[in-house]
């Protein structure tokens, strides 16, 4: 399974069949969708004793009415999902669902195709000059049989649409007929555009030390904080600071990634699914050995929480600033058939020690009031590198010094 953790939200992209065995036809079904909505919370909701719900009971109350349409449905699933009083499980619409994409993985992209209705399948319609699609073998008119293995019978126009746009880099596989052609042939086409940069560092003085803000986790994160490192020791620093300030989370993998690219070996995270626990550990790759202070704040949250911890726990790294958001569960987001989706709780973050980050988030070593004006900038621009006058900076810096001179003594 594949975890995303942001604020509140964390991700996997999945299909589910059926509980109780087959899958529904979704398209144009608004009472399928409820009962696809309850079958994902029966199979993967963390809390098996569902808020001391029959959910049995629950999933017959929600088939035994009707629904005029899509919006009926989702009204409807919004409902019993608050009964499960858990304000991180929740229905997105899928104008939500994209901005939730958008979030997460960077900048959606698509390829350049416009579809339309073709009977139970989708035709070509228009191709945008200088596109992907446009210098791949693909001709208004052609249909399209199938979207990354999807039959184009099981989708609705709205969804078919999402799932051509995806992040920059992605791919993307049509199923395609071809008036005059008697086979159907595959088109794979890899997506093109600009994903959010996450990662911008610099060099501070006195001591010489590499400062690092990472303000998100994408799927860029892991390579923009890797060549952030090798680019700061040759320049020669003698420390980092990592600012964790204001970073919501993201991508829970680039967290662990950007994690083992500071620590050698050792427990990153621990993840308890119901009975079953997953320890994700270090693989000897850590790209510095070299002093560091890690920046966090009451917005420092999930996967950044995930990141601290494990650092602090390791002892690879002193915590300073205030404690952090506390967003202590996994959540994996289920596309649903029309495109909506379903962020679910599925399991809970421990870190390398065992603690819950439940339990008030983490606690720095060492405590520093926040700044209001140092904060607000920090806030309003998640690109803009921390001055030395503001107060966590200068701690850092004050901790990173006594660091280093010890370890000249050491030599």
């Amino acid at each position: 399974m594949k975890y995303w953790a942001i604020l509140g939200v964390g991700v996997a992209l999945l299909g589910m069949p059926s509980a109780l065995g087959g899958t529904s036809t979704l398209k144009d079904a608004p009472k399928a969708l409820v009962d696809e909505a309850w079958q994902i919370i029966y199979r993967s909701y963390l809390d098996r004793s569902f808020n001391r719900l029959d959910w049995q009971a629950i999933r017959q109350e929600l088939l035994s009415q009707p629904y005029g349409d899509r919006e009926a449905a989702y009204r409807v699933i919004q409902q019993a999902l608050v009964r499960l009083n858990d304000p991180y499980t929740r229905f997105l619409p899928p104008q939500a669902y994209r901005q939730l994409l958008l979030q997460t993985q960077g900048q959606q992209v698509d390829v350049g195709l416009t579809l339309v209705e073709s009977g139970e399948l989708f035709r070509i319609q228009a191709i945008q000059a200088g596109s992907v699609a446009a210098k791949a073998n693909l001709k208004v008119g052609d249909e399209i049989l199938a979207i990354n293995g999807r039959g184009s019978d099981r989708l609705t126009l709205e969804r078919a649409n999402l799932a051509l746009r995806g992040p920059a880099g992605s791919q993307l596989r049509l199923l395609v007929r071809r008036e005059g052609k008697p086979q159907p042939f595959s088109v794979e086409l890899t997506r093109a555009g600009e994903i959010p940069r996450t990662v911008n560092f610099q060099v501070l003085n006195h001591p010489r030390v590499g400062y690092i803000r990472l303000s998100g986790f994408n799927s860029r994160s892991q390579q923009e904080m890797q060549a952030a490192i090798q680019i700061l020791q040759r320049e020669k620093v003698q420390g980092f600071i990592l600012d964790l300030r204001h970073n919501p989370g993201g991508l829970l993998e680039a967290g662990i990634e950007i994690s083992r690219q500071w620590l050698d070996s050792g427990v990153i995270v621990r993840i308890q699914q119901n009975q079953r626990e997953e320890t994700i550990r270090a693989h000897q790759r850590a790209l510095s050995q070299l002093p560091l202070v890690v920046l966090v704040n009451q917005a420092s949250a999930s996967a950044s929480e995930i990141l601290a911890a494990a650092l602090q726990d390791q002892g690879r790294a002193t915590v300073v600033g205030t404690p952090t958001f506390g967003k202590v569960r996994v959540q994996a987001v289920h596309e649903l058939g029309d495109g909506s989706a379903l962020v679910v709780t599925v399991a809970r973050y421990l870190t390398p020690k065992g603690r819950d980050i439940a339990a008030g988030g983490i606690t720095p070593d060492v405590l520093v009031t926040v700044d209001p004006s140092s904060d607000l900038e920090l806030r309003l621009n998640p690109n803009l590198v921390a001055r030395p006058t503001d107060p966590m900076v200068a701690k850092a810096l004050e901790l990173l010094s006594t660091k280093i001179s010890n370890a000249r003594h050491v030599q």
